[in-house]
């Protein structure tokens, strides 16, 4: 299996790319192709002491930034590593793609080069969020900030396949993000979607509250973008302050002695809450795997990322999606005729 990483995508990158590159051959023994400006690449590994065993490159002289318009990656910034990246993709030259850049940019790339899965309405960001049971697939986090009833339905089921074919979650839950449990809350759109994602082909737990998350009430969250990047963002504002908070109370030496005690409770809590360990948020309905980390990666994000795509690659997802999405269409037709 071939992963393409791009190279300078991420605020640390190339630096923890090829880090976490290295360190994902050796624990995964994946082949990997790294986009980016040879020279640069070469000589930061060499500086670096960093393995270049399993690693190759392909050379891309520009860098799309955070600053830049997402669609340049096909015009002004056709020559840039996310592009390389996605390029060697699309010829399939590469199983995968993974990146930490320019999130618009990564959107545009995907839809245009790589193509959305036949049927496939939208793409979605699906960010897989840590709660007191284990975790669950937040779609979408922030591509879709304006959506339709039919779009949000389609979100479910990719993302209830994702859990159960990538997460290996049995018969995943599915709930429609909404201001109130009862049928009757919400907006148009919410009121909509929950009739259409009754009859849907997941487990549908109806509406879910946000304050329900956290404690584990469903495996997968349905909201448009703009809502999901809002319970994204907060959530991880949360998980800083209560790092934030934990440092405080055991600080000094009481708090020491207390924390000695507890440090092996801490430890396990804050890595379920850490975000480096899953690595980055899948693109589902996309032709291809693509996974888009964290901006701020650090090289194990980067090592699980890679694992992530691997993982995506070897489930046959993509062929279960469309075969959902063209039944469902099928179905739909059927009852149509019907009327």
């Amino acid at each position: 299996m071939k992963i393409v990483v791009d190279g300078f995508g991420g605020d640390n990158a190339p630096l923890a790319v090829l880090e976490g590159c290295a360190m994902a051959v050796k624990e995964y023994g994946v082949e990997l192709i790294v986009t980016g400006d040879q020279d640069v690449l070469r000589k930061t590994a060499e500086e670096n002491g960093i393995s270049l065993n399993g690693i190759s490159f392909h050379h891309a002289p520009s860098v799309i930034t955070m600053e830049d318009e997402p669609t340049s990656i096909l015009k002004e910034k056709a020559d840039c590593s996310m592009a390389a990246a996605f390029q060697l993709v699309k010829e399939g030259k590469g199983d995968a793609f993974v990146s930490a850049g320019n999130t618009g940019a990564i959107l545009v790339g995907a839809t245009f080069l790589l193509k959305r899965v036949k049927g496939v309405k939208r793409a979605a960001l699906a960010s897989v969020i840590p709660t007191e049971t284990g975790r669950y697939l937040l779609m979408d986090s922030g591509a879709n900030v304006e959506c339709r009833p039919e779009i949000l339905t389609q979100f479910g089921v990719m993302g209830s396949l994702y859990m159960e074919k990538v997460m290996k979650v049995k018969s995943p839950k599915v709930g429609l993000v909404n201001i109130g449990t009862e049928e009757t809350k919400g907006g148009e759109l919410q009121i909509a979607a929950l009739a259409q994602m009754k009859a849907a082909p997941i487990r549908f737990a109806g509406n879910v509250e946000a304050r329900e998350l956290p404690m584990g009430a469903v495996d997968v969250a349905v909201a448009d973008g703009f809502t999901g990047n809002v319970i994204l963002k907060l959530t991880e504002g949360m998980g800083a302050l209560m790092s934030h908070k934990l440092k405080e109370i055991f600080s000094g030496t009481a708090g020491t002695l207390a924390g000695a005690l507890v440090l092996k409770k801490i430890k396990a809590l804050k890595k379920s809450m850490d975000y480096t360990e899953y690595g980055g948020a899948p693109l589902l309905g996309i032709s291809k795997p693509a996974i888009k980390a964290h901006g701020s990666s650090n090289p194990k994000a980067f090592m699980n990322a890679i694992r992530q795509a691997r993982d995506f690659t070897q489930s046959g997802l993509i062929g279960e999606i469309q075969g959902a999405v063209a039944s469902m269409k099928a179905e739909s037709n059927a009852g149509a005729d019907s009327r």
